[in-house]
């Protein structure tokens, strides 16, 4: 597991209000303490190995 863990971005399900939460965070948003959270899409290329 990686110790330096970068913050992950979420996307409010009630407004749509991007939030940052880190690891120790709870699941809800800042602005308006809805719990539903999206997890946005990364740019990242992700490649799996499938068998």
């Amino acid at each position: 597991m990686d110790p330096q863990a970068e913050p992950v971005n979420y996307i409010c399900g009630d407004y749509g209000i991007k939030n940052t939460l880190e690891h120790s965070n709870v699941i809800q948003c800042r602005e308006c303490g809805y719990c539903i959270l999206y997890k946005k899409c990364t740019r990242r290329i992700v490649q799996y190995e499938a068998r």
